[in-house]
């Protein structure tokens, strides 16, 4: 390895450090709250270091946003639950798979999207379409389960495989809201285990033509 590369990797891991920074403490005291500073000591790098990477916290956020989402594609990529055979199976093993991540610290399973974007959606534009493509991203990774589960049932609703995928996004980043509320995760794993036997009604039961 040349000096250059060597450099070149050194950088890469200061980055990394202050965007795994970002990811805690943004989740632990909001967006706004958040300091450079705070950044910065969490990742125990300088501003100097900081201002390197970084022309200030909305680009750092933005950055940790994509990062969040890298982060996330790759855990449920490889997640158990995508070895389910039935769709429908995957579907609900997928919400089984969501409640088990409700360990440690809110801040350790509570999503950076979802807490930044309640507080930028009207000040900063570009955080909020960030934010807005990691979730419906995140609920686009649901939508060919639940299609082939709708094919394999003759299912034909009003509803859309998408509208329903966002939906299980709009109960599990409810439930992160009353984990917050009430300091701890036993709210947010009963709101999934609803979710889980409300997809389990709704695919079970027969559905009538336009309904």
């Amino acid at each position: 390895m040349t000096l250059t590369e060597t450099k070149l990797e050194s950088r890469h891991e200061s980055k990394n450090r202050f965007l795994n920074a970002a990811l805690h403490v943004i989740r632990v005291k909001g967006y706004s709250a958040t300091r450079i500073e705070d950044i910065c000591e969490a990742a125990g790098l300088t501003k100097g270091s900081f201002f390197y990477h970084f022309e200030s916290k909305e680009a750092l956020a933005l950055d940790a946003a994509d990062y969040w989402t890298e982060g996330s594609e790759a855990l449920f990529a490889s997640a158990p639950y995508r070895d389910q055979a039935d769709p429908l199976d995957r579907l609900l093993a997928y919400v089984d798979f969501r409640k088990a991540l409700l360990t440690g610290d809110l801040a350790d399973f509570t999503c950076l999207a979802g807490t930044m974007v309640q507080e930028v959606y009207v000040t900063h534009p570009a955080l909020r379409e960030a934010c807005n493509r990691t979730l419906t991203g995140h609920a686009g990774i649901l939508v060919p389960d639940i299609e082939e589960a709708m094919r394999q049932r003759g299912m034909h609703p009003e509803w859309t495989a998408e509208s329903l995928a966002l939906y299980t996004q709009a109960t599990i980043q409810g439930a992160f809201i009353l984990a917050k509320a009430a300091n701890g995760a036993a709210v947010a794993a009963q709101c999934i285990d609803h979710l889980h036997s409300y997809l389990e009604l709704l695919f079970i039961q027969p559905v009538k033509e336009g309904v």
